[in-house]
């Protein structure tokens, strides 16, 4: 079993297609579920945000568990798994925890450096734990992932530069201090707007949301900060936009929120509509009113591709060079794991031939006494321990240093043991089903073939870095 990742990104598929794949709220335990009942994967978990979705999944074949995977994201998009060959990306064992540290690390964000990914990475992780599709490998992946998204931020000072989706999109608004912003939606995303407006200077916060009661709570927050702030329901947007200067919307539903009947003639009076939402949340006909301008997620991807980051190579560089030290380190620890089975086999075994030999040793001298027959035991079991203490701790450093020798097949052949006890030891689930593998995704171009061909590890990939 190992760990497929297979995705789609600002940085290979056009937002149109982010559009059609993103996965609502309210459909991710939906979407966790058919992927583990896919015949090749046994753990899933989902990650869709403003600019990406991906699965993580520990599957048993390769190809069997990428076509899985791709049929139930294109299901859920409404397409044909050959319609999204051209923008996906996939990442299989090492390669596949490499780009999991790297996304939750803010290294292949939009913003490069930015934490927002790190809670979403989080919360993912909890919505398909509550989903019953997290069992011990993505579990302790997830918690590795976690410590080494929070070791890059705290060892390279990424997160101090502050840059986010959000602060981009208020960036490309112009100067907005003293001025009133309408927020649309009062998620994690409403709360992070609210928390760069208020980083900006702005003078005033409505807040519509479709539970009136979060919007509510959210604007508490900002007065509690020292800026005055209200909530209104979403019926009420078109009363808010005629007293605001900014628009963020992002609220994560599936069609518009905001159309061009909800903004007011502003009589030469400027207004900025960022869309932060995928799908689009402002419907296309407001970037054609007069004095309104729309800054949405492909606007934001412009920004920084002319401007360039701001951060530093040697941040980023640094950066790298702890992800990969920990993709080595979690690498080296699951081969170590992966032979323990075996020693606790071998050691089973040694301490079974112990015990048989003590009863012969009772049977051919009855009369020996209980203090030296328990002397005896004591001195058989120590030796035995000391000459399988040295080979027991090797093989362990052996297997976490190397991939290219299997040791505990090794072992298995050189004492002769049981080779589907370790195997039950190692495996927490059972195989689905018999069936045979299936055959590769056919690609449809050279693009494709390379997107959907299993990537090495960074580490392997760099030689001597």
């Amino acid at each position: 079993m190992s760990v497929l990742a297979v995705g789609l990104s600002h940085r290979s598929a056009e937002l149109s297609t982010l559009e059609r794949v993103a996965v609502p709220a309210t459909d991710v335990t939906k979407v966790l579920h058919e992927l583990q009942q896919a015949e090749h994967v046994s753990e899933a978990i989902l990650v869709s945000t403003c600019n990406r979705i991906e699965v993580y999944a520990v599957v048993e074949t390769f190809h069997g568990g990428l076509n899985d995977v791709s049929d139930v994201l294109a299901r859920q998009a409404g397409m044909q798994p050959a319609d999204l060959y051209d923008s996906l990306y996939v990442h299989y064992a090492g390669a596949a925890i490499e780009h999991l540290f790297s996304v939750t690390s803010g290294l292949d964000s939009m913003v490069v450096g930015e934490t927002q990914i790190l809670g979403q990475i989080r919360s993912s992780y909890a919505t398909a734990r509550g989903a019953g599709t997290v069992g011990r490998t993505l579990h302790e992946l997830i918690q590795t992932t976690l410590r080494v998204g929070k070791r890059v931020h705290t060892e390279t000072g990424l997160d101090q530069l502050g840059a986010s989706v959000v602060s981009e999109a208020l960036a490309a608004a112009g100067d907005i201090a003293g001025k009133h912003a309408l927020i649309v939606g009062a998620g994690s995303m409403g709360a992070l707007t609210a928390s760069q407006l208020r980083k900006s200077g702005i003078g005033e916060i409505t807040i519509a949301n479709r539970t009136e009661a979060r919007a509510a709570r959210l604007a508490a927050a900002s007065v509690e900060q020292g800026v005055p702030a209200k909530a209104v329901q979403m019926s009420g947007i078109a009363d808010a936009v005629a007293e605001a200067d900014v628009v963020v919307c992002c609220t994560g539903a599936q069609a518009a929120v905001f159309t061009a009947a909800h903004v007011p003639a502003r009589a030469g009076r400027p207004l900025v509509v960022c869309d932060l939402g995928l799908p689009r949340d402002v419907d296309h006909d407001v970037a054609e009113l007069a004095d309104v301008t729309v800054v949405d997620l492909e606007t934001i991807q412009r920004r920084m591709r002319d401007a360039g980051t701001p951060t530093t190579e040697r941040q980023t560089a640094k950066a790298t060079g702890i992800v990969l030290d920990e993709v080595r380190e979690y690498l080296a620890g699951q081969r170590s794991a992966e032979v323990t089975p075996t020693v606790t086999a071998l050691r089973r075994r040694a301490a079974e031939v112990v015990d048989a030999e003590l009863l012969r040793l009772d049977n051919r001298l009855p009369d020996l006494e209980p203090g030296v027959r328990e002397e005896v035991g004591r001195t058989v079991r120590r030796v035995v321990d000391k000459l399988l203490h040295g080979p027991t701790v090797r093989v362990k450093q052996l297997a976490a240093e190397t991939a290219d020798t299997d040791y505990a097949n090794a072992l298995r052949e050189l004492f002769c043991l049981d080779p589907q006890a370790p195997a039950a030891v190692a495996s927490p689930t059972a195989p689905k089903g018999a069936g045979g593998e299936r055959g590769p995704i056919p690609p449809s171009g050279n693009d494709a073939s390379r997107a959907l061909r299993p990537e090495a590890p960074l580490s392997r990939r760099r030689g001597a870095e």
